[in-house]
């Protein structure tokens, strides 16, 4: 038996003027995606807790059967763990974004989509210059990136820390935003310095400050320590791999002692090769009895405002993914197939939510319900819903 599960990240939406108050996930072309819930049963699923903060971290480790209530510490230890960097006793890792502010106001979470080697030399700018402040800046992917500190330079543990995302505060002032509870002034004076460091900085012959959107300062989230997890396959009994462009969701996997499997083209965002990710995760199969697939595009868009490019992420994820997985299980039956979003990230808010989401699973011993479609009508008469989202995977696999 083989089990695949696909994640389109941020999916899920709400009814929107411009489309006849359709949400894209109604208003894009979807067949294949239907088509697993034509053929199987749909539901929703509550992936994050009302007392956790909704974000992709929480909510995958929820699709991934595991309680964030009892397991969950951070997002930026995960994210070090798939850099490869090891955390020593009394240290937090940070996420790290390298972003734009202008005149006080949060103007790119993103910094452009900085381009890696930019920002590789940001970072190593940031290291130089502030070595003495106790803290190790480490490069990642694009604006991605990890900072480790001390406890004891810190003054605190994480958990006296209120750290916003800085995609919840695109367009809005960043002074009420900044970091907050004991510890957070280190925080907010390495913030503050970054920007006078980057203000002027040369990265690769490129004057940051003439770019649009430059990388002009860093803004520190997501603080935690690497907790102990239970592996998967201890867990569920299954050896799994996962499929990701994301560090975070490469951490989670290398926690649970996932096969966390490099798909060349895979980027986290809109130019992302679908088709590269489909194949890989198939041949994954080959090796694994588990493939957890996640694509970051649609959730892009919508931190972004952008109802096209959320709409075409949508359709590519059908056309290039899951048609060919589908194509792949044709006429056998020792398969099952997961289809859902981690969380909504709605184009008017651009930020993540809590509502519930959808969800549609077909294959080996699951029985029609009668939804002909995919979308956030699936949440309103389901006939399955899972209050607490850790326990869908254990009916995925077990039911």
């Amino acid at each position: 038996m083989k089990y695949i599960v696909v994640v389109g990240d941020g999916m899920a939406d709400y009814g929107l003027p411009e489309l006849g108050n359709k949400t894209p996930l109604q208003a894009a072309r979807k067949p294949n995606i239907d088509l697993i819930a034509k053929n199987g049963v749909c539901g929703f699923v509550k992936t994050v807790p009302d007392n956790l903060e909704p974000g992709s971290d929480i909510a995958n480790m929820s699709i991934l059967g595991y309680n964030p209530l009892k397991y969950y510490s951070g997002r930026g230890p995960f994210e070090a763990l798939s850099r490869g960097i090891e955390l020593g006793k009394g240290e937090i890792a940070f996420r790290c974004n390298l972003v734009t502010v202008d005149e006080g106001v949060m103007v790119d979470y993103s910094a452009g989509h900085i381009k890696t080697e930019e920002a590789e030399s940001a970072i190593q700018r940031l290291n130089e210059m502030m070595s003495p402040e106790g803290v190790k800046f480490y490069p990642g992917v694009s604006y991605r990136h990890i900072m480790v500190i001390k406890e004891t330079v810190l003054g605190s543990d994480a958990s006296k820390l209120k750290c916003i995302p800085p995609h919840d505060i695109s367009g809005k002032p960043i002074s009420p935003n900044l970091p907050s509870g004991k510890g957070s002034k280190i925080l907010i004076k390495l913030m503050r310095k970054s920007a006078d460091i980057l203000r002027d900085a040369d990265i690769n012959s490129v004057r940051l400050d003439l770019r649009e959107n430059p990388a002009n300062m860093i803004w520190l989230w997501g603080a935690g320590k690497l907790p102990e997890i239970p592996p998967f396959k201890e867990k569920f009994g299954l050896n799994a791999g996962i499929i990701s462009a994301v560090d975070l969701l490469k951490g989670i996997g290398k926690a649970l002692g996932m096969d966390v499997i490099n798909v060349p083209g895979a980027t986290g965002y809109y130019d992302t090769d679908y088709e590269a990710k489909a194949d890989y995760s198939l041949k994954a199969l080959s090796v694994n009895d588990l493939v957890f697939v996640h694509i970051e595009a649609p959730d892009e868009a919508g931190h972004n405002g952008n109802l096209r490019e959320k709409i075409k992420a949508i359709e590519n994820i059908d056309e290039k993914v899951v048609k060919k997985i589908l194509g792949h299980f044709d006429g056998r039956e020792d398969y099952r197939i997961l289809f859902l979003c981690d969380h909504a990230t709605p184009l008017p808010l651009k930020t993540h939510t809590r509502d519930p989401v959808p969800f549609c699973i077909c294959g080996n011993g699951i029985k029609k319900d009668g939804f002909v479609s995919y979308d956030e009508e699936c949440c309103k008469s389901p006939t399955l819903k899972f209050e607490k989202g850790y326990r869908l995977m254990d009916y995925f696999i077990k039911h």
